[in-house]
């Protein structure tokens, strides 16, 4: 099985990144609060590639979203699928050693695993 985790950094990264939860939760039927409402066995094929099954049934997408400024993070969280990640998704502020690397860093997939 492969894993994704997705990696976003900076205020461009975010907005791409947030676009692309939006995107990729219509497709596999996910909808903004986390839970499945789609209509076809095919959308739940593979979905432990992007989203981590919590309780209740949620789908939490295996991300995280790193910025200097919280202002990003707020706008992400306000958005439409803001709700689909949880708190400790979040990275923002200079107190982190990881920053000199997440500067320059716009949009990263990790894959783990083969098929």
């Amino acid at each position: 099985m492969r894993e994704i985790v997705h990696i976003q950094a900076g205020q461009c990264g975010n907005q791409i990144g947030a676009k692309f939860w939006e995107v990729i939760s219509d497709e596999h039927g996910i909808d903004p609060t986390g839970s499945y409402q789609g209509d076809s066995d095919l959308q739940l094929e593979r979905i432990n590639v992007y989203y981590n099954e919590a309780s209740g049934s949620k789908f939490v997408p295996r991300a995280i979203l790193v910025d200097l400024e919280p202002g990003t993070m707020d706008s992400v969280r306000s958005g439409p699928f803001g709700q689909l990640f949880r708190p400790d998704n979040f990275v923002f502020g200079e107190q982190t050693p990881l920053f000199p690397f997440f500067c320059c860093l716009l949009f990263v997939v990790i894959t783990f695993g083969s098929d």
